[in-house]
Order: C-alpha cells, then structure tokens, then sequence
C-alpha cells in the first residue's frame, strides 16, 4: 500500500479516540478562563484607574522582556495560518459529515483554546504603552500575509511531531516570561503568562499522544517521520517574522538571540524537548520496525548527545538589536 495511504488508513482508524482526547485535554468553554478574566474592566467606572496600575507595573519590565512579549503575541497572533495549515492534513476532513466529528472537530476546538492567547496578550501590550502597537500590527499582518513553511507538508506524523515539540517549546517561552514578570513585581502579567504556558502543556500532552496512538498502528511510518522532522529541525512558527521594510526571516533571527540571552528558549530547552519525547515515545521498546526505520531510530536516540554538544558551543550576540515594536517608544 503507498505511504499516502497508509497514513489515510491510520488516520481513519484512531478517528474514533479523538473524541476522547478532546475530553481530556481540552477544557469546555463555559469553564476555561477567558481574556477578560486579566484584564480592567471597561464597564467598571475604575477602569482608568485600573490601566494606571497596569502601566505603572509595566515600567519595571526591562528592553529584552518587551521584545520577547512582542513575538510570543506576533507568534499567537498568526493563528488564521496555523488553523489553515492543519485543516489541510492528510486525514483530516472539514467538509459533509465529518465537519462536526473526528479530526476537524480538533482542529477547530484547539485553534478557539489557542486564539485567546494572542487576544490577551495584545490587549495587555496596548494598555502597557511600552509598545508601537503599529508596528506590532505590521508585523502580524505580514506574517499571516506571508505563511510559513514548518517542513510537514501534508503528512499527519511529521505534523503532529512538529505540534508535539512546539506546543512544549511555547510552554517553556510563556512560562520564563511569567515568572520573570512576577520576579519584577508584575503578578498580573506574571499569571496572565503562566496560565497561557498552562493551555500549551495541555496541547503538547495531547499531541505526543496522538504520536505515540500512531506508533502503534504504523511504527516504522511514525518512526521515520520523526526522524526527518528532526534532520530538517523544528523551525519555529514564526521564523518569517519581519518588520516593516525588513527582509522575511530578520527579525525572528534577532529575536531568537533576545530569547537566548533573556534564558526564555535556548538551543539547551531544544535538546531538552527531544529528550522528552523521545523517552515518552519509548523510542528503544518501538517494535516491528523496517530496516529503514531502525535506522531512524538510531539516529534520534544519538541526536540529543549531538546536538548537546553543538549547543555548548553556540554563541550569540550580545548586543540588542534595536526593534521598531520597542525603540519607537523611546525603550531603549
């Protein structure tokens, strides 16, 4: 049978627990927290007084903490493009019958927990005044507009290792930021950021387990999709990120050396990650698999040590690179 439609045929077989899934890692509407659960009040007659309290918090926050907000929202903020993309798996059908049930209803379900991130996030950084909401703007604009490419085409496996690695990356980012929020006297911020880091957690445990459901049903599939993923790199969602008049990909490369230097995500958090998965995927009890497969194998459970080692090694500007989402408020 082609590889394509193996992974159809295995899609189709585990549609049926996604349901399940849905119900464990994902919270009902009526009960999940909503942005307006952070923010002041407009209907309340201190919500002047409230934004005040929101600003004067806001000034302790250094240079490369604001950059780092900006992208995390920016990175959020590109939804539309995430949804699109996965609404284009292999398996995963929006259309007649299956727009109510099975993968669709996932997709659909996830991308409304994940929205409420971008919008909390941008709200907080308007009322900050620390910000050029503008450029922000821009910069969205221009990252919805321009797409990206995460190396998993169409394939189901390679998308859900991707989902698996960067919802745990993003848990990581959100999580440094809150608490160096909270070290700055920033509670609010400190919890809105934390509780975020939460929901991601909970996609991450959800899409390592709709990997490891996969390994076994097509363990030598699963198995190589995984190891391309990992020779190609996971690249961030947002490694297109541009300013305006800026060249695709610029800011994000500065940006990640911000994050690096901030401690927020480092190229040590990406060994960590694939450590993770590869002891929750029992890599090394995997049974079943082709010659090709065991080759895979070997490679991912020698890559972390390699990768360690290339890490260690890594240096990264010290200098700030100047953002116009921070300079033009004169933050510098």
């Amino acid at each position: 049978m082609p590889e394509k439609n193996i992974r159809l045929e295995v899609m189709k077989a585990i549609e049926p627990q996604v349901e399940g899934f849905m119900e464990s890692f994902l919270l009902p509407v009526d009960k999940i927290w909503q942005p307006s659960d952070f923010l002041p009040d407009s209907e309340n007659d201190n919500f002047l007084e409230a934004v005040r309290e929101l600003r004067g918090e806001s000034k302790e926050l250094g240079y490369d903490f604001w950059v780092t907000m900006v992208a995390d929202t920016i990175t959020e903020e590109a939804l539309p493009t995430y949804e699109s993309w996965l609404m284009d798996v292999e398996g995963i059908d929006q259309h007649g019958d299956n727009k109510r049930t099975g993968w669709a209803k996932w997709v659909r379900a996830w991308t409304a927990e994940e929205n409420r991130h971008g919008d909390v996030l941008n709200k907080y950084l308007y009322l900050s005044g620390r910000v050029n909401m503008r450029e922000i703007e821009i910069t969205t604009q221009h990252l919805i507009s321009d797409g990206f490419d995460i190396g998993t085409d169409r394939d189901p496996y390679k998308n859900f290792v991707y989902t698996s690695f960067q919802e745990l990356a993003t848990n990581i980012s959100h999580k440094r930021v809150g608490q160096m929020a909270r070290k700055k006297g920033n509670a609010l911020l400190g919890k809105m950021c934390t509780i975020i880091a939460g929901d991601e957690m909970r996609h991450h445990l959800a899409y390592r387990e709709f990997v490891k459901t996969i390994f076994g049903e097509d363990p030598s599939g699963m198995m190589l999709a995984f190891a391309d993923m990992m020779k190609k790199k996971i690249v961030m969602p947002a490694h297109f990120l541009k300013e305006s008049g800026g060249a695709i990909g610029e800011a994000f490369e500065n940006f990640s050396n911000c994050a690096q230097r901030l401690g927020v995500y480092t190229a040590q958090d990406y060994v960590d990650i694939l450590r993770k998965l590869n002891s929750y995927w029992e890599l090394e009890s995997v049974r079943g698999l082709n010659d090709e497969a065991e080759k895979a194998r070997d490679y991912l459970i020698k890559l972390p040590a390699r990768l360690e080692r290339i890490a260690e090694r890594m240096k990264f500007p010290e200098d700030q690179y100047k953002f116009k989402w921070v300079e033009a408020n004169g933050m510098i």
